[in-house]
């Protein structure tokens, strides 16, 4: 079968599974939804509250059932599948003959027919799947905050903070407004372009800031102090794509200065360690992706390629690390397993932003061959000699939504 149709029929599959369920799932962090934390002592004590959220996660079955825990309305979520329609909008106006066609007896797309098809009623579709997201995401919106702010749908403990359920956190944040950004891109829709500019504020006034001389890194949250370079780097780019929509210099400013914090970190093989905690050196994939995809951006919105050299070191470095030569993208720098499913879209995502297409059909046949179920969704993580099977609606399906979603425009356009 053409890869292409490999990549189509998998997305299929992923979509089916998706909106069955309505965008709603399970997470690897959600231990602290289960109604045993809200008894004495479980609601307050952070080791035994950290220690059952690490083991739910690290479990190799899904204890989620056996401990009430209820599938979650993630706003990431949203944001992701956002990023993925908006690439299917964009492929269905490159189209003379569809790939993802209507079926008149269907509510989805991604029916096969022959023959010449509507593309403007194909592309009418995913523009009213992304404006159903944007305002179920308007909704999840917490009060309190200088500009328009997400976090996740549980209690997070976190080793160095606690963050409440819907709280900000700039990587949620950083994921959602990239995602409305490619929309504002791509269809033009001008409440996505206000969203993110509305974001920039919260990361101007929100943030704490941690300096170094006259540079700086965004904290994680309003609520830490944490030294997170990835965290960091997507308050950049929220900078610097409300930068590209406003022209307001103050926003290129502030971006650059928490660049060259974070440039400045680079360790002479091109890598970044996680953060700057004691125990925050290692190297892994998808935050490494994370860095020079916001990186990339910068120098991008805000023409400033002073930096160009680092992301060139750090993209090597990615390109050396995190590949096996199957196309089964690692987890860590340094060992082959475990295959992560957020790193395995991550991966096809950062491949295909550098014009690597090819290695990227390669990792995507990986996850598909290896890592999607025969019910459409995608697996956790594949360990050498056992695989985690459970289904998690961000940190697998929504991921990878958004990257084949991407390799599909790219395969058909």
């Amino acid at each position: 079968m053409p890869v292409t149709e490999i990549i189509e029929d998998s997305l299929q599959k992923l979509a089916a599974h998706i909106e069955s369920q309505d965008y709603r799932g399970y997470d690897p962090y959600d231990a602290l939804k289960s109604p045993l934390f809200k008894l004495p002592v479980l609601k307050s004590n952070k080791l035994i509250r950290f220690g059952s959220q690490q083991l739910v996660k690290r479990f190799p079955l899904n204890l989620r059932p056996l401990l009430g825990i209820p599938k979650g309305y993630n706003p990431v979520t949203l944001g992701l599948f956002i990023q993925g329609y908006s690439y299917l909008a964009q492929g269905a106006g490159h189209r003379a003959q569809g790939l993802l066609n209507e079926n008149p007896s269907s509510d989805s797309p991604f029916e096969r027919r022959q023959g010449d098809v509507n593309q403007n009623n194909n592309r009418e579709y995913y523009l009213n799947k992304i404006q159903y997201l944007i305002g179920e995401l308007k909704t999840l919106v917490p009060s309190g905050y200088h500009g328009i702010c997400w976090g996740y749908d549980f209690d997070w403990e976190a080793r160095y903070t606690k963050i409440p359920a819907y709280q900000p956190t700039v990587v949620a944040i950083g994921i959602i407004t990239n995602a409305l950004y490619i929309a504002y891109k791509i269809t033009g829709n001008k409440e996505c372009a206000e969203l993110v500019k509305s974001s920039a504020r919260f990361v101007s006034e929100d943030l704490n800031k941690t300096y170094s001389g006259d540079s700086y890194i965004f904290s994680y949250s309003p609520f830490d102090h944490q030294q997170v370079f990835n965290a960091s780097m997507k308050g950049v780019r929220i900078l610097a794509q409300a930068y590209s929509l406003s022209g307001d210099e103050n926003l290129k400013s502030q971006a650059k200065k928490a660049v060259q914090f974070v440039i400045s970190h680079q360790r002479g093989n091109g890598s970044w360690g996680y953060s700057l905690a004691s125990k925050g050196g290692w190297t892994d994939n998808y935050h490494t992706g994370y860095i020079l995809d916001c990186l990339h951006d910068y120098s991008l919105q805000c023409e400033d390629h002073e930096f160009d050299q680092a992301l060139t070191s750090g993209y090597d470095y990615y390109k050396t690390h995190f590949i096996e030569e199957s196309g089964m993208p690692r987890f860590y720098s340094d060992k082959a397993y475990p295959a992560d499913c957020t790193s395995g879209s991550q991966t096809i995502l950062t491949l295909t932003r550098f014009g690597d297409h090819e290695l990227a059909r390669k990792v995507a046949l990986w996850m598909i061959d290896n890592m999607q179920s025969a019910n459409g969704y995608f697996y956790y993580r594949k360990y050498k000699y056992y695989t985690i099977k459970t289904d998690f609606m961000r940190w697998s399906d929504a991921w990878m939504f958004a990257a084949l979603a991407r390799l599909l425009f790219l395969e058909v356009k």
